[in-house]
């Protein structure tokens, strides 16, 4: 009977974990595939562990599967090197708090497409490092336990990869109103299939990235300047604008449409906005990516219409 209590208590105290571990893994990895798996591995390093040894089981925790996390950087990096077209990070609807609260605007900014795109620019200690101080508040000190690092290095490396991520920033983002208001007028200029006015909301330097993974038709490089894009979006929208269902969701704490073909999301797009309109557009058509999203989806239509029934 003691063995059989202390493992609930043992799964008790991990399931009280399980969602922050979660967004600090898909944080770090951009994949909830990988960040799933990663999760599941620290439980088993959990469950084997003798607890005579462990503190508090936060800290622990996060120390495990902050390593974890960074060994599969590793390997992740030599596998997109090979993927095809662009990458872009696994999108995850965060209108159910997965990623955790997302009351501010920093908050979102963290676990937007963009973020996550530039978050690949830094090495993966400095990933982890950016991800733990920015996304979970952990003071410097904390860092360094968790990635045996002294304080000082961590400084040093948070720094740096502060630096990288400005590097790459847009000095002007638009406001949530702003960007609503942008994605409405886009939609309705699709829908009237006019080149003009798709083209009025783009800025002259705007670029889009699609992300099929080889596996799906996509562009494989991405399409820059305001006529290119309008005439690739619009090209996109009239093909499958009668074989899709359109529907407005937040992931990634954003704004995304998506696409619904025969029941399947086969797309996720994400506009930014700066002050001459829309400056960037990314397209996840890869299904491998698109599984969790979907998953998501179909379990918050089912929750809503329990709950409406």
């Amino acid at each position: 009977m003691g063995e059989t209590r202390d493992a609930a208590v043992s799964a008790e105290e991990f399931e009280a974990e399980r969602g922050r571990l979660f967004g600090i893994a898909y944080r770090m990895l951009g994949s909830a595939a990988e960040a799933e798996d990663a999760v599941q591995d620290a439980y088993l390093r959990w469950h084997a562990a003798d607890r005579a040894y462990i503190g508090a089981p936060g800290p622990w925790l996060a120390k495990v599967l902050t390593n974890l996390c960074l060994n599969r950087l590793d390997s992740a990096r030599a596998r997109r090197e090979e993927y095809v077209g662009p990458w872009l990070p696994e999108p995850v609807r965060t209108d159910a708090g997965a990623l955790g609260p997302l009351e501010t605007a920093e908050q979102r900014d963290q676990v937007s497409m963009a973020m996550l795109v530039m978050l690949e620019r830094l090495s993966p200690p400095e990933r982890a490092v950016v991800v733990l101080r920015d996304a979970f508040a952990y003071a410097h000190g904390d860092i360094g336990e968790v990635l045996d690092l002294p304080e000082a290095t961590v400084r040093q490396t948070y720094r740096r990869g502060k630096k990288h991520l400005e590097a790459g920033k847009s000095r002007f983002e638009a406001s949530s109103s702003a960007r609503a208001d942008l994605l409405a007028r886009f939609l309705a200029a699709a829908a009237e299939g006019s080149l003009e006015q798709l083209e009025s909301l783009l800025a002259d330097d705007v670029v889009s990235w699609s992300d099929g993974g080889g596996k799906v038709s996509a562009s494989t490089r991405p399409v820059s300047g305001r006529t290119k894009v309008a005439r690739f979006l619009l090209g996109i929208m009239e093909r499958f604008a009668t074989q899709m269902r359109i529907e407005f969701a937040e992931v990634n704490g954003e704004g995304a449409l998506l696409a619904w073909e025969d029941g399947a999301l086969a797309a996720a797009g994400f506009f930014e906005a700066g002050p001459d309109g829309i400056s960037g557009v990314r397209i996840v058509r890869n299904p491998d990516k698109l599984k969790f999203l979907e998953d998501q989806s179909r379990n918050l239509s089912r929750i809503e219409g329990l709950s409406g029934s």
